[in-house]
């Protein structure tokens, strides 16, 4: 039987959330279909396929003191009649639930993928060799997905932020979609890295991105695997967009966070390079392949495991804390309010810069902690401040602009500074009672206008 390891360290991490066999591959893409659906598995099927896995584990597995609870689960789940399924998704998640219980081990799953069946079959026999078939596939998944890199965005303050959906890595061609990224958030004030739900891919990514925070040629992970010698991952001494220091640097994590993605959090972590804030990750650390299992099967194995330098072990089983804790949902405002908060408190902040940082912090805790102002206070700000007129409507307060439009006004602080709608809080208010005083990001003073 033809087997394949992938040329990763860490690869992806299933079943992050949901049913037990929701397995996370490549970055979702359109793939092409078969005409009919998998036959129906047969009793010989089941039983060959359950061999075979027995016979990779036996072969492979990184621990085997575990290897004995693993082939006495699978026998019982045979004998019992639990795999006696057809449908082969059913059969994977049978397989997956006792692999995985047996091991204690999330890197141990079943995947029906005949895609990658039939190209991890049509490759040469020597598990080390390079698949053309399964690289392409994985290839394509990549690179439509911009290889993980999603969204890029500048957020107030000079900001920058970073969503990574997963860890991809192709040669000669991921390395430029980071050294874009790279570059964009290097020009930021802080940096935010969105690696939430992120359920791994390849360690050469994360090397190659950690990279940019890190000094070159430092030991950033060391690989074992029984019966070789320990292989090294070290930092790139020459990175085309340059490094990444002197400035604060913010992940966002969760509980679907695994593998390679969580490598990445932990050397963010042990090397005292960034705050990671969120909840804890799924505690995913082992390194595993990928093995084909008839009839359209694909079985990870893990057949190694990463020490950091640092910590000297790693965080399978246990997960990485935050740094900062966060519901989930609310990661981002919480990594931006620290990030503004550690700029303002800079000494030598240039002043247009940290009044930059003060505006786009009392907006983020606005939306965080959203204040209330009693309906009488608000109709006793209603009036007109000379060619201006707040309205009271329906128990909000709108600002009536010179051209007749009108704009609701959202309260940012108790003391009567709103934010207007429809100016993505670049324009704001400030009404005394006495005065509106109107006031443009740009501007360095408000303008003050009486009230009539």
């Amino acid at each position: 039987m033809t087997r394949f390891r992938l040329a990763v360290s860490v690869c992806a991490l299933a079943c992050l959330a949901g049913s037990p066999a929701l397995a996370q591959r490549a970055a979702p893409v359109a793939a092409a279909r078969s005409e009919a659906p998998l036959a129906p598995l047969t009793a010989d099927q089941r039983a060959a396929a359950v061999a075979r896995i027995k016979q990779i584990v036996q072969e492979r597995y990184v621990f085997p003191d575990r290897v004995p609870a693993i082939l006495a689960r699978l026998d019982q789940g045979l004998a019992s009649g639990r795999y006696d399924e057809t449908v082969p998704r059913t059969f994977a998640d049978r397989l997956t639930e006792d692999l995985r219980d047996s091991s204690g081990d999330r890197h141990m799953y079943v995947n029906v993928d005949p895609a990658q069946y039939a190209a991890a079959i049509s490759g040469p026999a020597e598990p080390e060799a390079r698949n053309p078939a399964l690289e392409a596939l994985w290839e394509r998944g990549a690179v439509r997905g911009n290889h993980g890199l999603s969204d890029m965005r500048l957020l107030p303050g000079n900001v920058r932020y970073l969503r990574i959906t997963q860890f991809h890595w192709v040669d000669d061609r991921t390395g430029e979609a980071y050294d874009e990224a790279a570059r964009f958030l290097r020009e930021g004030d802080a940096v935010i890295i969105d690696i939430r739900n992120n359920g791994g891919g390849s360690h050469g990514a994360v090397r190659y991105f950690i990279s940019h925070f890190m000094d070159g040629n430092q030991l950033e992970m060391t690989f074992l695997r029984s019966g070789e010698a320990p292989s090294q991952s070290r930092t790139l001494e020459y990175l085309p967009s340059g490094r990444i220091k002197g400035k604060p640097v913010y992940v966002l994590i969760n509980a679907n966070v695994g593998s390679a993605a969580e490598a990445f959090a932990y050397d963010m972590q042990q090397f005292h390079l960034g705050t990671l804030v969120g909840s804890k990750t799924a505690g995913a650390a082992n390194n595993n392949g990928f093995e084909p299992v008839a009839p359209a099967f694909m079985l990870s194995v893990s057949f190694g495991r990463p020490v950091h330098p640092v910590s000297g072990t790693n965080w399978e089983a246990v997960g990485i804390s935050p740094d900062v804790a966060a519901p989930d949902g609310q990661e981002l405002d919480a990594a931006q309010a620290l990030a503004l908060a550690a700029l303002e408190a800079r000494p030598d902040a240039n002043p247009a810069d940290r009044a930059d940082w003060e505006w786009a912090r009392i907006g983020i805790e606005a939306r965080m902690h959203p204040v209330t102002i009693p309906v009488a206070r608000l109709r006793a700000l209603a009036g007109d401040y000379q060619s201006r007129r707040i309205l009271f409507a329906d128990g909000v307060l709108l600002y009536r602009r010179t051209n007749g439009q009108t704009a609701r006004l959202t309260p940012l602080t108790a003391d009567g500074l709103f934010a207007v709608e429809g100016f993505d809080d670049r324009f704001r208010v400030r009404l005394t009672g006495d005065a509106l005083e109107s006031q443009w990001i740009s501007d360095a003073a408000p303008i003050r206008f009486p009230r009539s």
